[in-house]
């Protein structure tokens, strides 16, 4: 991370050392000289954090061809998103502060390269097992990209717009998977090769943004601590603490949702809504995801507490009319639904990690993130889990009223308990503004 101006670290040291020499660029010269740097590395852990999550959407719009063609159930696909899931959460909660003390760049490249290596397995599913093989590399490789590449993108952010970095850790994932959902549900349905195309394009756009990952400067120095890193530990700044039950309700029932829809979307567009194109299960995906970067962006211009409860007053009201849709296989308003749903949320989501990122310093936001995408992929996982084991008993129609069961407590529980961040000078870390999570440079 670029520390501020009035800070000690690297940038001051060139600058003593250019005192020195009156050869030496001016210090205004020298500030020039680092933007593209920073920007770089911006830009490069955005496009990197988009990337991973889009190549695990890939094979989203592909499962009901699997189920067809290669004879999976409803329950093998729950047991897929569960291994993905899982595959998330153990490198959250293992490797999650790795990034504090590798340094950013490291662990990027490392959930670039897993999720690479998921796609390429991919091309190969015939069964099950190459289906959790690959799903549980893409598992890992979001993990890390949640925790490490999220941390780059806040740490090199631009200090203004302040909302800017809350919102695109919030949403680039979802901008990801909508794009990984649509542009392998286009191939799948229209292209050649359609179980193995999308794969291998996702692998050759992962190989670019490594690339450009390992070109831009890294955010944290390297520091001794790595293995003891890798132990369980998850915990928030006293910050964020009193904000955090209020938050996780969000995660559950907003990532429940999403959930349904990575493991049941191309069912349910096939069983429920009456149609077996793979695009149109990759939209069915992608009104949920897209929508939701809209809302995030809405909601960098209120309070944290009102985005979360507006927020989660529009989701309630647009699960009901998801669940109406469903049992009456309305496609349109289904998918009018799900674009309110998703909206919805990406303001509800967007308002609690501002909450949680008010006045925490850069050694405290891959633990604050990690601890955020345990609780949000826990609420996919558990309900993914339940679904599956249901689903040898229950149709999808009836299964998702627990999924509305779980948005209305939810959204009883934040309407009644969401608060502000109370951020002060104590809280906030050298450098930085109070109630901003971005640095300053």
């Amino acid at each position: 991370m670029h520390p501020p101006s009035d800070a000690p670290g690297p940038a001051s040291g060139v600058r003593a050392a250019g005192a020195s020499a009156p050869a030496v660029a001016t210090p205004r010269r020298d500030r020039r000289a680092r933007r593209p740097s920073t920007r770089t590395a911006f830009v490069g852990a955005t496009a990197s954090l988009v990337a991973v999550f889009a190549a695990s959407a890939a094979p989203i719009p592909l499962f009901d061809g699997y189920r067809r063609l290669d004879g999976l159930t409803n329950a093998d696909l729950a047991t897929a998103a569960v291994t993905y899931f899982a595959g998330v959460l153990t490198a959250l909660l293992v490797f999650g502060r790795l990034s504090d003390h590798l340094g950013r760049r490291p662990v990027a490249l490392a959930a670039l390269v897993l999720a690479a290596a998921g796609c390429l397995v991919l091309t190969g599913v015939d069964g099950t097992p190459p289906l959790l093989a690959g799903r549980v590399l893409q598992g890992l490789a979001c993990g890390l990209a949640s925790s490490a590449l999220a941390s780059y993108v806040v740490d090199s952010a631009p200090p203004s717009p302040g909302w800017l970095a809350a919102t695109v850790t919030a949403c680039g994932p979802m901008v990801g998977l909508t794009i990984g959902a649509l542009g392998s549900g286009a191939l799948a349905q229209y292209g050649p090769a359609p179980q193995s195309l999308g794969y291998l394009i996702c692998a050759g756009v992962l190989t670019v943004c490594a690339v450009a990952v390992a070109a831009g400067p890294d955010t944290v120095a390297r520091t001794r601590g790595a293995l003891a890193s890798l132990r369980l530990q998850v915990g928030l700044p006293r910050t964020a603490r009193r904000l955090f039950p209020v938050a996780a309700c969000v995660f559950a029932a907003t990532w429940a949702l999403g959930g349904f829809y990575q493991a049941f979307g191309a069912s349910v567009a096939a069983d429920q809504l009456g149609t077996g194109n793979a695009l149109v299960a990759a939209a069915v995906l992608a009104s949920y995801m897209a929508p939701s970067v809209v809302g995030g962006t809405l909601a960098g211009r209120i309070t944290p507490a009102t985005a979360q409860r507006a927020g989660m007053a529009g989701f309630l009201l647009s699960v009901v009319a998801l669940l109406v849709c469903l049992r009456a296989g309305a496609v349109l308003p289904f998918l009018a639904a799900s674009v309110l749903a998703g909206a919805s949320q990406g303001a509800a989501f967007a308002g609690s990690m501002r909450a949680l990122l008010a006045g925490t310093g850069p050694a405290q936001r891959a633990s604050v993130l990690s601890t955020t995408y345990i609780a949000s992929y826990s609420g996919a996982a558990i309900p993914s889990f339940v679904a599956g084991q249901l689903s040898h008993t229950l149709d999808l129609g009836e299964i998702s009223l627990g999924y509305g069961a779980l948005a209305a407590v939810s959204c009883l529980v934040t309407l009644v308990a969401a608060r502000n961040p109370r951020v002060g000078p104590a809280s906030v870390a050298p450098g930085e503004r109070p109630g901003t999570a971005a640095p300053r440079r």
